[in-house]
């Protein structure tokens, strides 16, 4: 994965991550509230040398405590210790379970015991600090004897007394909750790009760029309304969506060379991709555009131009193919339009040797003489071999690619089925292309946000030429 990959699976996965940074912090905040107060005390009592020698035995004893004190340190939690403050406290405790509550360490290169006591009552651990303190001092002084002068080599003394703590050194909730919080995130974000990475749905343009060579020459807006209204360049000509069939219109005038340049077949991978709705609005805008545009519903399993053009459907390409009718008894023009429609006609038994036959070659050939381009709504290529047969005959194929629909694989399989039949892949257009979004990124050049008050061939510009005239 690219730095850009990461980004657009935290863009895509914010809503999870964030869900996952606050489920940590109510655990933490939860954890903080259901765990018991303990409050810490700590004595500090400083270990000496009494000697009346000289300043040089003075120095020799301070290098020996220091080298001593951590066993007196380790005195503490002994039962010398500890019993004397269990039974001048009264505590109703063993000396195993008072040592679990008692730590004693002494800082480096020093020659103080610091003695730190843990309880649920911050006054109890004061208490019991003090009377550790106090009972170490004795224990010392029975465990070193005096020398030959009657005076004890080593001296105890508390150097500060424990006081009762005003707060709880466990749980420290704000700890607690900056750590949730860090480990929901990192959650958050593994699951976001392991997500993001199994996903296997074409989302963007990166994703076609991954699987074929072959351009992407347009996409076109996911929009609610388009099973209503699938006709946007009618029903809403100033919209972007609209705008974006100008888009490839126009970038379909740049693809290829030669004399049968003009010549698509419209397909998809899969069911439900928008191919249908692009063929008919692509072949309006071509045909506003004032070149002389046929369109061929060759979709003779699922026919759906006639229904979306509004033009009469019974008879058609069938009926052409089988030598009942000719084209120009079938052939319907649309309005006061450039564009010619020649619906399916009735669904054969044999719709894939129909258009693999020499009447469809022939067909082909007699519109692409006729008309200045020719469009194809075929099948989808997975299911059906129909849309590859047609496309070995037609000058190349144009592949419809839903976004967050079709997934690698099956694109993938398409361009397969194209090529293992020698066609030509013209392009990609990209469709049901989200307007919002980490994989909106970069669509306007599509069209989606320009081309209000573009004029197209047939428009009224009267009312937008009088106001040129008032000014």
């Amino acid at each position: 994965m690219e730095f850009r990959d990461y980004i657009r699976a935290i863009r895509k996965g914010w809503v999870l991550i964030v869900v996952l940074t606050l489920l940590g912090v109510a655990i933490a905040a939860l954890i903080s509230i259901l765990n018991t107060p303990v409050y810490q005390s700590t004595s500090k009592v400083f270990v000496s040398v009494q000697s009346t020698g000289s300043i040089s035995d003075l120095t020799q004893g301070g290098n020996f405590l220091q080298n001593q004190v951590k066993s007196y340190a380790d005195v503490v939690g002994t039962p010398i210790v500890l019993q004397p403050v269990i039974d001048s406290l009264g505590l109703d405790i063993s000396v195993d379970q008072l040592a679990q509550h008692i730590s004693a360490s002494s800082p480096s290169d020093t020659v103080i015991v610091e003695i730190t006591v843990t309880d649920k009552d911050p006054e109890s651990s004061a208490r019991i600090a003090n009377a550790t303190a106090t009972s170490f001092e004795s224990a010392v002084g029975d465990l070193v004897p005096a020398n030959a002068e009657g005076v004890a080599p080593v001296k105890v003394t508390v150097l500060q007394e424990a006081a009762v703590p005003s707060s709880p050194s466990s749980p420290n909730v704000p700890l607690y909750i900056v750590i949730g919080a860090f480990v929901g995130l990192v959650i958050g974000l593994a699951f976001a790009i392991t997500r993001y990475v199994l996903d296997t749905r074409i989302r963007n343009e990166h994703d076609v760029e991954a699987i074929t060579d072959a351009p992407v020459v347009g996409g076109i807006a996911y929009d609610v309304r388009t099973p209503e209204n699938p006709l946007v360049l009618r029903d809403d000509p100033r919209s972007p969506r609209a705008e974006s069939f100008r888009t490839l219109r126009t970038n379909l005038q740049f693809i290829g060379v030669g004399d049968r340049a003009r010549t698509f077949v419209l397909t998809s991978s899969i069911p439900g991709e928008g191919k249908s709705t692009t063929s008919a609005n692509l072949a309006i805008a071509m045909a506003l555009a004032g070149q002389q545009v046929v369109i061929v519903d060759a979709d003779l399993r699922k026919p759906r131009l006639a229904e979306y053009l509004g033009v009469e459907g019974s008879v058609g390409l069938t009926d052409v193919l089988v030598g009942r009718a000719q084209p120009s008894d079938v052939i319907a023009r649309w309005g006061d339009t450039n564009l010619y429609v020649l619906p399916a006609g009735r669904i054969p038994p044999n719709p894939s040797e129909l258009l693999g036959s020499t009447a469809m070659v022939n067909l082909i050939r007699s519109l692409e003489k006729s008309f200045d381009v020719v469009l194809f709504d075929a099948p989808p290529l997975l299911p059906v071999t129909d849309a590859a047969i047609l496309a070995t005959n037609a000058g190349s194929a144009l592949l419809m690619v839903a976004a967050g629909r079709a997934h690698k694989a099956q694109v993938r399989g398409a361009i397969s089925a194209l090529d293992n039949v020698g066609a030509r892949v013209a392009g990609i257009v990209m469709t049901m292309l989200p307007t919002r979004g980490p994989d909106s990124y970069g669509y306007e050049r599509y069209g989606y946000s320009y081309g209000y008050g573009l004029d197209e061939p047939g428009r009224d510009t009267g009312a937008r030429d009088r106001k040129k005239r008032d000014r």
